[in-house]
């Protein structure tokens, strides 16, 4: 690793193991699925991962059958979350990795694979209660289940759901979708089918959803709240810092314009420091001359356009700052902190998206 990077995530390991155990007691009886898609969020799934088995965690949920694979390496039970492609369907199998069956002529291209490889399937049932998104319509789901539990060579370990705006629970839609899933779980339970893993609570409904941490529910599943942010995430504390080095200061003069397209001219003699990070690294555009960084414990402003590898910002008179200086995107710095939710508020989008749009040129460096 260079020991000098230009950009990097700083990645607490010791805070996001207790964010998990904080919400795996909240959840509590149910058990918590840690979620580790977009290589867990774009702070490194391996390091994650290993992190989050230390803290206990027993079950991991992924997007693909590629991360599904990658996850094996833990040695628990890992759920694919999204939809599979057919041809993806025999390398499941052979996986062993729990397969999201999404309806009945799917299931049936399962059974048969694991026929023709002599496994059985191990499978989660995906219902759409309300996410307009994938899986079973809730109120056809029934007869569809009903017969896919007859098929030979698969194993139904679970059911699932997914809410469409579980941070806001007083809208009657969140309501009918718990009311509907829960429903179609105690039918199925009446008629005979059951299974180990009921889930429909994510990050957002673990805090404002109660009644998914509940029976008929055993699991619920949780993803960037590990990073302490996120929807109800006010008791976690935050895992991630976005770090850059400063690698040129200049005084430039009043009317000197900055950046591309001259979108921002000084008023006056300005400080001007030159960020090595940019768009490619996964700096948002929107917080061109609108964003701030922590340099020394200080709000800086950002000035101009953000371009593809570098930032310009206004450095504060009397600073002291260097070249070489750490400067913080989202983090913490002498006692402040700059949130990632400021950055993702300015974009007009979530914290997920801020993570999970970090480039490659970003190295990831964890705390133990």
């Amino acid at each position: 690793m260079n020991e000098h990077p230009r950009v990097w995530l700083e990645v607490d390991l010791r805070r996001l193991r207790d964010n998990f155990r904080r919400l795996a007691a909240q959840v509590s009886p149910c058990r918590l699925m840690a979620v580790v898609k977009a290589d867990a969020y774009g702070a490194g799934m391996k390091a994650v991962g290993r992190a989050l088995l230390e803290a206990g965690a027993g079950m991991f949920g992924v997007a693909t059958l590629r991360e599904a694979v990658a996850a094996q390496e833990f040695g628990r039970p890992v759920q694919i979350l999204g939809q599979l492609d057919v041809t993806e369907i025999p390398g499941a199998v052979d996986a062993g990795v729990i397969i999201p069956v999404t309806g009945r002529e799917f299931a049936a291209a399962v059974a048969a694979e694991a026929k023709k490889q002599g496994k059985t399937a191990v499978c989660a049932l995906a219902v759409d209660s309300g996410m307009g998104r994938l899986g079973m319509l809730v109120r056809n789901a029934f007869p569809e289940i009903t017969a896919i539990a007859d098929l030979p060579g698969i194993e139904l370990r679970g059911i699932f759901s997914h809410f469409s705006c579980a941070s806001a629970p007083d809208r009657p839609y969140t309501a009918g979708q718990l009311e509907h899933f829960t429903a179609l779980v105690n039918r199925l339970a009446a008629s005979g089918i059951t299974f180990p893993d009921v889930h429909i609570g994510a990050s957002g409904a673990i805090h404002y959803v109660p009644e998914a941490r509940r029976a008929p529910f055993t699991l619920c599943r949780t993803g960037i709240n590990l990073y302490g942010c996120g929807d109800g995430a006010d008791e976690l504390v935050p895992v991630t810092s976005l770090k850059a080095r400063l690698v040129a200061i200049r005084r430039l003069p009043a009317g000197a314009g900055i950046g591309y397209e001259r979108t921002c001219v000084l008023s006056h003699d300005t400080l001007v420091g030159t960020v090595a990070a940019g768009y490619a690294d996964g700096i948002p555009l929107a917080l061109s001359n609108r964003g701030e960084v922590l340099v020394r414990g200080m709000r800086c402003p950002i000035l101009g356009r953000v371009s593809m590898d570098y930032t310009t910002i206004a450095l504060a008179e009397g600073s002291g700052a260097e070249v070489g200086d750490e400067v913080i995107f989202f983090g913490e710095s002498c006692g402040r902190t700059l949130a990632i939710d400021e950055a993702a508020q300015l974009k007009g989008t979530h914290p997920y998206d801020i993570l999970c749009s970090l480039g490659n040129r970003v190295e990831r460096i964890y705390r133990p």
